[in-house]
């Protein structure tokens, strides 16, 4: 995750900060100045409802000039997201990229408004934006939420889907983008597909690589990071000496011998007698070799949901250990 713990706390007193306290429209004036925009594309004869945005990809570079066209009054049909960003920016580089593809997917019920910072200050003064990436959903003309930071993918997934249900009923795009054909299918990633199929043929070195790759350029990819452990045990777990177990319990300084025993032990889903193993390990060792058995032990953590029954036990209990 490319942001501190505390960014969440921000993010809620950003979000509370601009809700309904901007006013969009102080750009208008100076984008008329610089620019004649045509004519948004009236509705439907006869209609009531807001003007259609004019047809457009689900990734939209703005500025100062385009803001009202293409931010306020797009807003009233369909949700902009907002995402200031700039090139020096290395969050933002993990950040947008996810956004772009995942407004692609939504088949147009939102898009995303690139605003570069550097060559337009005042839509990010605008914001009160003190850091970035910095993204702001906007709404019938006005900003109904924000974060800054570059969150994992779900969690903007879980964001985007929470305004989508909150906004369905006001926002046409949206119930268009749905009816026209429902939730669009994620197109298939090439870079897991490549990973995926190292894995099935056995090839746990290549699938490693691939995950790596991936986190290169996405470190904050929660799917990858947890197939990237998977890989990493799962090639442990069958080159394991299958005498380990045996080894382990006869001798119990035998180092190699404990981590394999573990290994083997979750691999046949006897998720405690594995934990319980390394922890006693940590108990009687000393120095690198038991910051070795800590470490092998964590990684078997990240395998699980952290919220599992043994997993919060067996934390519980290597924190005893240690201390």
């Amino acid at each position: 995750m490319t942001q501190p713990r505390g960014s969440a706390a921000k993010s809620a007193a950003l979000s509370a900060a601009l809700s309904g306290a901007v006013d969009l429209s102080a750009l208008k004036a100076r984008a008329e100045a610089a620019q004649r925009q045509p004519a948004p594309p009236a509705g439907p004869a006869g209609g009531d409802g807001p003007p259609r945005p004019a047809p457009g990809g689900a990734v939209i570079d703005v500025t100062e000039a385009t803001f009202q066209a293409e931010v306020v009054e797009r807003s009233l049909h369909q949700l902009v997201v907002v995402d200031l960003w700039a090139e020096w920016c290395g969050p933002c580089k993990q950040l947008s990229p996810v956004l772009e593809r995942m407004a692609a997917e939504s088949g147009g019920a939102w898009v995303v408004a690139k605003v570069d910072v550097d060559a337009n200050p005042r839509i990010a003064q605008l914001f009160g934006a003190q850091s970035i990436p910095t993204i702001v959903a906007i709404a019938g003309g006005q900003p109904v939420d924000a974060f800054s930071g570059a969150l994992p993918e779900p969690e903007i997934r879980k964001w985007i889907n929470s305004l989508l249900d909150a906004l369905r009923d006001k926002l046409p795009g949206i119930r268009d983008a749905e009816a026209a054909g429902g939730p669009v299918e994620e197109p298939e990633d090439p870079r897991f597909t490549e990973a995926e199929e190292a894995f099935e043929r056995g090839d746990f070195a290549a699938a490693q690589a691939a995950y790596e790759r991936i986190l290169d350029v996405e470190p904050a990819n929660e799917l990858a990071k947890n197939a990237l452990a998977q890989v990493k045990f799962t090639a442990r777990a069958e080159n394991a000496d299958p005498e380990a177990r045996a080894k382990a319990d006869a001798d119990p300084s035998d180092l190699a011998a404990q981590l394999d025993a573990a290994d083997l032990e979750i691999a046949a889903n006897e998720v405690e007698a594995g934990f319980k193993r390394l922890i006693d390990t940590v108990r009687r060792t000393a120095g690198e070799d038991r910051n070795k058995v800590r470490e092998h032990l964590v990684a078997l953590f990240d395998l699980f949901d952290p919220a599992d029954d043994r997993v919060m036990k067996a934390r519980r209990d290597l924190a005893s250990a240690l201390f």
